[in-house]
């Protein structure tokens, strides 16, 4: 079976879809229907915006579908028109029904961005960070009516660098990604899939993050604080309060060494940095965002504004 004898459907939403999308559009396979989330309202004029995934199918000049579920049969007889070998789901947002898993010919598969059975959800490349785990992946999956549980089609690994935040790593899971969704369509192709079942009892659940979760408490080790600064950038950045302002923290770096400050205060005011004692570390801020300015490293911050931050002066959790 060559490539365009393959009848395929897309679902997906968010720019990781879309770059998903975009390579099997380049290897000239025959896709029939790209489903995604309805426009939804976005910037200050809360005027209805497509999704990348859409903007891509449309200048593609690919069907497009917009349902707001798939469990009415109205939409269930479209997928059943376009008589599938197989759909593929990225980050497509809508829960699939038993009877939309059970329309292609050779069912669904999705390309999730962990190493399943752990992080299976909705937030699986920014809790694989926050937990400080050494290394992620993605896992290409066969699915199943339960919430990523699926059997492994496909597993590949990267370790997770000491300085990577969810866009760096998410840019390096998409070309993985990407590679193996090729990879494993080559493989429905030939009938070569050899699926593996994941193990339950060690799956974890990435839950969506909540903003909350990005207020910086500042009597924890300085690395767990690394880990949420680089997990929440750049979708919500990590915030405490300094003056009575919400400072965002956009980068920083974890130091071994203990300062005998209280946590939150800060030691030293140089060049380089920030360094802010933390419980038995401390950690050096080299990276901000003040209310309604733009992000800014620290030494250029310090030209302008040297004395903005001094020495004592202490980062809070609440507005004071």
């Amino acid at each position: 079976m060559n490539k365009s004898a393959l009848r395929i459907a897309f679902a997906g939403t968010p720019d990781f879809a879309a770059s998903h999308l975009e390579v099997l559009i380049k290897a000239g396979y025959n896709i029939l229907g790209v489903f995604t989330q309805p426009d939804r309202p976005s910037g200050r004029g809360k005027h209805d915006k497509p999704s990348p995934v859409k903007t891509l199918a449309l200048e593609a000049n690919l069907p497009v579908f917009q349902p707001y579920s798939l469990k009415n049969r109205e939409t269930q007889m479209q997928l059943e028109a376009l008589n599938l070998d197989v759909l593929v789901v990225v980050a497509y947002g809508l829960i699939l029904p038993k009877a939309v898993l059970d329309i292609p010919r050779y069912g669904c598969i999705n390309v999730h961005a962990s190493l399943l059975p752990r992080w299976r959800g909705a937030a699986p490349i920014e809790r694989a960070i926050l937990a400080g785990d050494e290394k992620t992946g993605i896992t290409i999956m066969q699915m199943d009516a339960g919430l990523d549980t699926g059997d492994m089609l496909l597993s590949i690994a990267t370790p997770i660098k000491k300085d990577d935040n969810s866009a760096s790593l998410t840019a390096r899971l998409t070309g993985i990604g990407q590679k193996a969704l090729l990879n494993v369509l080559q493989q429905i192709q030939s009938e070569t899939l050899s699926p593996c079942a994941q193990d339950d009892e060690l799956s974890t659940y990435a839950a969506k993050l909540d903003k909350e979760e990005a207020l910086i408490i500042w009597n924890r080790h300085a690395k767990e604080i690394q880990q949420q600064i680089n997990a929440f950038y750049p979708r919500s950045p990590a915030y405490c309060f300094y003056k009575g302002q919400r400072l965002r923290i956009i980068m920083a770096s974890t130091q071994n060494k203990a300062l005998s400050s209280n946590s939150g205060t800060i030691d030293q005011v140089c060049q380089n940095g920030i360094l802010v004692a933390c419980q038995n570390s401390s950690l050096l801020i080299e990276k901000i965002q003040l209310p309604g300015k733009a992000e800014i490293e620290v030494k250029d911050f310090l030209n302008g504004r040297k004395d903005f931050f001094t020495p004592g002066t202490f980062f809070s959790s609440i507005a004071i």
